[in-house]
């Protein structure tokens, strides 16, 4: 049968996705014999579109699952839906339409999406976090977690946003102003629930070490955000017959200090307030500004000089004691030592405010009078200006400082944590109900476990700004647990980080009953490789991490750490163009004329700008759907793997995806050219064949796809130019396999032309020979005077007589020698000759 002239991605697409869906291919087997893998990619958002950037991501994860598969696991390779949060809410409130509606719309259309690219995925267990299915574990874990005393309630300081009558967290707020109405946030008191992650930040920094797969940067970014430190806590006695207690990493530095900063809710800053009005009037000021450490970092330094005095203990010289805004209450002891010679922080402040800003390090005792050249030096030397600390070393001098304090009994050595108790209350609709019921009699009461799960109500009120359960007519009146009396529902929603800090263990195990079984969690967990961008390097990973140790604390599951892999893919980039007003252009809204672009509409000339991240508000983005139609799902993944290594960014382009689609069409040629039937053998191409097996194997196992798919062009213009051979005919097949995991349309198409048996998704990886392994022939170096003049292809092993008598036969050799008398051989075996003439 004669082979058509080009595959056609618009019929074997969707015909191979139907086989594999109709047989349940990729359904994973607990009860498998087989060795297990779980390759789990983060799963989306679903805002309404699956980007190019996703579609990097889950090709990689596809690749490994669908290479797993044919090394003889059993494969679980799950997706799912992050489907609580604001966005949802934002759409009710813009649009007019249910959280719940749009959610369920926009999660069909994605997977409608994955689908068309082909991803070998377990849909049987495809979850969405908004479903009571969900949702309704999650309250019973949060309940167990509520009895092992890891969940508590307290009042808090929030970030409240009086328009859309919300708390924010500390990133929605920018400049001071609501994230989405941009309205002054306030700062209040109020009462929120808490999980107790710092009860494990000791253990979560310890098990960092043993994730040793997982990069080194997130590693040190989790570590950094742990934060845990070692110095002195101690006290100034105040000018007003107070104590103040403060916090130093660095109290080597003590000598340093020119003044004292309190938080503006510190108790010593509330008592001025009371007599003050001025000093009250600036702390209302500091709540009106950022809350986040990075933002206090950034903003400008503001104090309020309390008139209080603070006793340095060593000298006795009062420093003065400022209100400041800098300065975060829930941070060591709201109170810091101002040491402006070596903090930026700090010499921004005494700068501004005209106090001292003394030298106490240097890089040696000899320039202790060296002034400091307009900044801050934080780094270590040697102590100066600092009485008996003089000459020692940072280490030597913090030691010492402290145990003078314990001895003298005004401070003593301690170990904090940048690390606080995680807060997951949300004012808002569209997230899991907390399960706890307030009563006025029993105070707050636990969901019973049988009256779980509380389900979100469906008849909500979007058209007032703030939380639609609290204005529920009915959803919150109910009966105390315990005592039979009326009660309320909580009404506030879990943070959405915990539905993704578990949604692992959930899609290994699906029990009706229970949130997962045990047993069943142990043949597939830890996760062996998780894929999923840095941006979630701390809070998603440092989270995923607690639950699991904290599930692991109360007996639940066996592991301690979830991910055994990491892998943190680089984005999808694309250039900008921007119209003659400013205005951003789409890719399909300009083109090319020579070496300029205009706008397809007009001819108007555009602006390109720089090669950035893909983002729907400078509309560089890229359909998947329309570059599907056009070049096939095969094209699109090849182009994921292809040029750029997978941690780095991709540039998109369309010369880079149309390359790949000829790619696809050229190795169509090769594979449906009939077989050459020949008996012939070809060592060399079989000596390719199977060095190619055994390093794109290599290859895919350390997900460095770029390097497979050069090798894999390597061998198929290896198999193009070789004769009709039998040695043809495997290279060709095994080609079939080994793009299987990158091009599973075209793989399948091939594979069932030639006949062979069962789906290319169900075949086995080729085996490698490897005595083929090894090469047979060396290339080595002619040089004469030290100069390259030849090189020659030889045996490997050749003795070193043969290999000068090689060399000298050489005739570029003989005419680079012209004559001359040869002085020198010098032969390294399977390397060089070196004639010294």
């Amino acid at each position: 049968m004669t082979a058509p002239e080009r595959f056609d991605p618009a019929i074997s697409d969707g015909k191979w996705q139907r086989v594999w869906d109709e047989a349940q291919i990729f359904r994973a087997d607990s009860a498998s014999a087989k060795p297990k893998s779980y390759v789990l990619e983060m799963f989306p958002y679903p805002s309404g579109r699956i980007h190019i950037g996703h579609v990097r991501n889950y090709t990689m994860g596809d690749v490994l699952a669908r290479y797993k598969r044919m090394r003889g696991f059993e494969v679980l390779h799950p997706m799912g839906w992050d489907a609580f949060g604001m966005p949802a809410e934002n759409a009710a409130m813009e649009k007019g339409v249910h959280p719940g509606s749009w959610t369920r719309d926009n999660i069909a259309n994605m997977k409608a999406q994955l689908q068309r690219i082909g991803f070998a995925l377990d849909w049987s267990r495809e979850l969405a976090t908004c479903e009571p299915e969900y949702y309704g574990h999650e309250q019973a874990l949060f309940l167990g977690l509520y009895a092992a005393g890891l969940v508590y309630r307290k009042e808090s300081e929030v970030n409240w946003d009086p328009v859309d009558q919300t708390v924010l967290a500390n990133e929605q707020v920018i400049d001071g102003r609501g994230w989405r109405s941009g309205a002054l946030v306030e700062k209040r008191k109020l009462a929120q629930w808490f999980l107790k992650i710092t009860d494990f930040a000791e253990e979560l920094l310890d098990g960092l070490a043993s994730l040793d797969q997982w990069p080194d940067k997130v590693r040190l970014m989790q570590e950094n955000w742990i934060g845990k430190s070692q110095g002195l806590e101690f006290s100034f006695a105040l000018s007003n017959g107070e104590r103040l207690a403060v916090y130093s990493t660095r109290p080597d530095t003590i000598f340093g200090a020119s003044f004292v900063a309190v938080a503006p809710d510190h108790p010593v800053a509330q008592g001025v307030a009371m007599t003050n009005c001025e000093a009250a009037k600036f702390i209302d000021r500091c709540k009106q500004g950022g809350t986040t450490a990075a933002e206090l970092e950034t903003a400008e330094k503001l104090g309020f000089d309390t008139g209080i005095g603070a006793v340095h203990p060593f000298t006795g010289v009062q420093l003065p004691v400022f209100i400041a805004n800098f300065v975060l209450m829930e941070y060591g002891t709201g109170a810091v030592m101002g040491v402006p010679g070596h903090d930026q922080r700090d010499y921004d402040f005494a700068s501004k405010y005209g106090l001292p800003i003394p030298r106490v390090v240097a890089p040696s005792v000899d320039d202790a009078g060296l002034p400091l050249a307009g900044e801050a030096e934080p780094g270590d030397g040697v102590l100066v200006n600092s009485d008996f600390l003089d000459g020692m070393d940072v280490p030597l001098a913090i030691r010492a400082v402290i145990d003078r304090a314990e001895a003298e009994g005004w401070g003593h050595g301690k170990t904090v944590w940048r690390l606080r108790d995680w807060g997951v209350s949300r004012q808002r609709y569209w997230g899991t109900p907390i399960p706890f019921i307030h009563c006025d009699d029993c105070g707050i009461v636990p969901v019973p476990k049988g009256q779980l799960p509380v389900v979100l109500p469906e008849d909500v009120d979007f058209s007032a700004p703030g939380n639609p359960l609290e204005r529920h007519p009915t959803w919150q009146r109910t009966t105390c647990p315990q005592c039979g009396a009326a009660a309320r529902r909580e009404t506030d929603t879990l943070d959405t980080f915990v539905d993704s800090s578990w949604y692992f263990l959930r899609f290994a195990s699906q029990p009706a009953d229970k949130p997962f079984d045990r047993e069943e969690l142990a043949k597939w967990l830890p996760v062996e490789q998780y894929i999923g961008g840095i941006e979630h390097a701390i809070l998603h990973l440092l989270y995923a991490r607690f639950w699991t140790r904290a599930l692991n604390r109360i007996g639940l599951i066996d592991v301690a750490e979830p991910f055994a892999s990491l892998f943190t893919q680089g984005m999808v980039t694309h250039e900008t163009y921007q119209a003659g007003d400013g205005s951003w252009l789409s890719p399909d809204e300009v083109r090319r004329e020579g070496a300029d672009w205009v706008e397809v509409a007009n001819g108007a000339p555009v602006t390109t700008g720089r090669v950035v991240k893909m983002s729907k508000s400078k509309k560089n983005v890229v359909d998947p759907d329309t570059i599907i139609a056009r070049h096939g799902a095969d094209a699109v993944r090849w182009f994921m793997l292809s040029d750029s290594p997978p941690e780095r960014d991709l540039p998109w382009s369309e010369a880079g995806i149309e390359g790949c689609s000829r790619f696809v069409q050229r190795l169509w040629r090769l594979f449906a050219a009939p077989l050459s039937g020949s008996g012939d053998q070809d060592a060399a191409l079989e000596r390719k064949t199977h060095q190619t097996i055994a390093a794109v194997a290599a290859d895919i196992e350390a997900l460095s796809f770029n390097k497979a798919v050069a090798r894999i062009y390597e061998l198929a213009g290896s198999t193009e130019k070789a004769a009709p051979s039998a040695s043809r005919d495997a290279a060709v097949r095994t080609l079939i396999l080994l793009v299987a995991p990158m091009m599973p349309h075209l793989a399948e198409e091939a594979w069932a032309r030639r006949g062979e048996r069962g789906l290319v998704a169900e075949a086995v990886w080729p085996e490698v020979d490897p005595a083929l392994l090894v090469e047979d022939q060396v290339t080595i170096a002619v040089q004469i005077k030290g100069k390259l003049r030849e090189t020659l292809t030889a045996p490997k092993g050749l003795p070193q007589a043969e290999l000068e008598a090689l060399a000298l036969a050489s005739d570029k050799v003989q005419r680079s020698l012209d004559g001359a008398e040869i002085r020198k051989v010098i032969v390294i075996p399977d390397r060089l000759v070196n004639i010294v003439a």
